[in-house]
């Protein structure tokens, strides 16, 4: 995986990395479930390892559990937002 500007140094440091306050953050740690957001620009910190995330991609809500080498890197960068392009075959030819 590639650094991110927070890992570089991108931002200000007395600013400190941005993170969305998630209010159901308790219950997810005790139950296991998945927190849903729509927060990509949200810094992955420390104490999210092990927590399950539903991050929207502009359509869908993407399943992201977050590991150890996600800190620091933001939300976003684990949903995808593009399809595959592929071409399609015509009939007439």
């Amino acid at each position: 995986m590639l650094p991110t500007a927070v890992v570089q140094g991108g931002r200000s440091a007395w600013k400190g990395p941005f993170f969305v306050a998630f209010p159901n953050l308790r219950k997810a740690l005790e139950n296991n479930i998945a927190i849903r957001t729509q927060a990509r620009s949200c810094t992955i910190l420390p104490n999210f390892i092990g927590l399950r995330f539903e991050v929207h991609n502009g359509k869908d809500y993407i399943p992201v559990t977050v590991t150890q080498d996600m800190v620091g890197h933001k939300l976003g960068e684990f949903a995808i937002t593009r399809k595959r392009f592929t071409y399609k075959a015509t009939k007439n030819k």
